[in-house]
């Protein structure tokens, strides 16, 4: 069998229904009505695409990334709950320096510094959040699909010619992808970005995991 993985032209949004049915085409398989994970090409699409939606929103976007976002700790505890869709976090230098070195441990801001939980007033932190699949801007949800589809797709058929047309289509649309968040973060030669006003040098690890 012949398969051929073909994006849906751009529209506002897509929920995971719509991105499971465009994996799901993308193998062969007719799409469904609902989520239902009984069905094991189901299953294997919204799993895959859930693990791709995580990955992809690791690397930090303009979408999901805050700079000096604040916390505050619980009335009762006088800890700082770590949210559960915090992807990585990092103090600004500007404001503590090395007063803090914060990890997550049982859900709050642990200082590995002071060996103690954090109980700060407030704490501004540099923040890449995870969303829900809905929550993200088109153009990297085509991307999430299509790198979703591509690993499905060695999971379900496992066919090489399929893997490498899924495969060119997820070139596409990282590309995209990448042109989306450049316009959107407003990045320049110097590293500044909207919302800072402080100058960010190049890291190569930046351009590397991607």
């Amino acid at each position: 069998f012949f398969y051929l993985f073909v994006m849906p032209a751009p529209y506002a949004a897509s929920t995971e229904l719509d991105a499971v049915n465009q994996i799901l085409s993308s193998v062969g398989q007719a799409p469904v009505t609902t989520l239902d994970l009984k069905n094991p090409e189901v299953a294997i699409a919204l799993t895959t695409l859930r693990e791709v939606n995580k990955q992809v929103q690791s690397d930090g976007w303009a979408f999901n990334t805050e700079c000096d976002y604040e916390f505050t700790p619980d009335t009762t505890t006088k800890h700082i709950k770590y949210s559960d869709n915090i992807l990585a976090l990092d103090l600004s230098k500007y404001n503590y320096q090395d007063k803090y070195n914060p990890i997550r441990r049982e859900g709050k801001f642990y200082d590995k510094y002071g060996h103690t939980y954090i109980s700060e007033d407030k704490l501004k932190a540099d923040v890449t959040w995870l969303f829900d699949f809905d929550d993200v801007p088109p153009a990297i949800q085509y991307y999430i699909v299509a790198r979703a589809a591509r690993l499905a797709a060695v999971k379900i058929v496992g066919e090489p010619n399929v893997v490498k047309l899924l495969e060119e289509q997820e070139v596409q649309t990282r590309a995209s992808a990448i042109e989306y968040d450049c316009n959107q973060a407003d990045y320049s030669f110097f590293g500044f970005r909207d919302g800072e006003n402080y100058y960010n040098s190049y890291s190569p690890f930046h351009t590397l995991k991607r």
